[in-house]
């Protein structure tokens, strides 16, 4: 009888122990099917803002003709309500379609480890802010204030409220269920890390920072991908992942936004300079990123790292 072992406790907890091929493509199969109700959950969740769009009686034709039609607080409401529909969707698809515990997608621990998240999330938020206002005290030419007190406090209040629901869903979804997805089909660690990357990159295509920058942005959106997965991991469970995503979009929602990105608020600084790819948007993937992994994996003692990365499942001892 196998044993399960803790390098690979948050991914066995999906493992079907049947590894015949058929039996993981029909597993892998029940897979593809969750994420499609969870696409669908998506969709109703946004017929919120299609009924506010056909209210207005004008047809957007890009996203500068959507965001245009609406204030972009309640923009940001309509879009980040989607997610609450996200996250119950996956939730009956776990418990109902998979027969698991949703906390199994969560953590391998008995509980959430609610001091993992929020000691990744102050972590991420202090150095975010840091990093912001280095760069501002050294040269504020293209960065403007944009504070107006009314506006500022109802973004807070949606942030606050819907923001760490729409990154809980995106890291559930992506270095929950889909990379347990991945491993039960391909019987291996690094297969379900480098496609939950890649895939998580890749569904930022449509971003209007791409289309300003170019696909060479991905780069940053498929290295943050892995390094969620990394960390994820090596922990065995997403509470780190959890918090950190939540703080890089809060910072994003409330101090600083531009013209050319995805979610455009009422944050306290705008940047107004030509976008522009260079070093410092891949400055976090190259430097940043090992820099947190290192001191994550030093402050929780993370070991067995070509185990918990790359390691294959011995199905002989099944």
């Amino acid at each position: 009888m196998y044993k399960c072992n803790i390098s690979d406790m948050f991914l066995e907890q999906s493992f079907k122990k049947e590894t015949n091929l058929n039996f993981r493509l029909f597993t892998f199969i029940k897979y593809l099917g969750g994420s499609l109700l969870v696409f669908l959950a998506a969709m109703v969740g946004q017929l919120p803002l299609s009924i506010a769009v056909l209210l207005t009686g004008k047809m957007p034709r890009n996203n500068a003709d959507l965001y245009s039609l609406f204030d972009s607080n309640v923009f940001l409401f309509f879009a980040l309500l989607s997610f609450v529909f996200v996250i119950i969707g996956l939730y009956l698809v776990v418990e109902k379609l998979h027969k698991q515990k949703f906390l199994t997608i969560i953590t391998s621990r008995q509980k959430i480890d609610w001091a993992r998240i929020f000691f990744s999330f102050g972590l991420w938020l202090i150095i975010s802010v840091i990093l912001f206002f280095s760069s501002y005290f050294y040269d504020s030419t293209d960065v403007v204030l944009q504070f107006n007190l009314i506006p500022f406090l109802i973004l807070f209040a949606i942030t606050l409220l819907l923001m760490p629901i729409q990154t809980t869903a995106e890291e559930l979804i992506f270095r929950g269920y889909l990379m347990q997805g991945f491993y039960n089909l391909s019987l291996n660690k690094w297969f379900p890390l480098l496609m939950t990357s890649l895939i998580f990159g890749t569904m930022h295509i449509m971003n209007p920072e791409v289309e300003k920058l170019g696909y060479l942005i991905l780069v940053y959106y498929v290295g943050s991908g892995l390094f969620l997965g990394i960390i994820t991991l090596m922990d065995e469970g997403t509470e780190l992942a959890l918090g950190f995503h939540a703080a890089n979009n809060i910072v994003a929602s409330l101090l600083i936004t531009t013209d050319f990105t995805v979610f455009q608020t009422h944050s306290i600084f705008k940047d107004v300079s030509e976008p522009s790819i260079d070093f410092e948007v891949f400055f976090p993937v190259l430097v940043l990123f090992p820099l947190l992994i290192y001191f994550f994996s030093k402050k929780y003692k993370w070991n067995n790292w070509k185990d918990k990365l790359i390691g294959s499942k011995n199905v002989s001892s099944l």
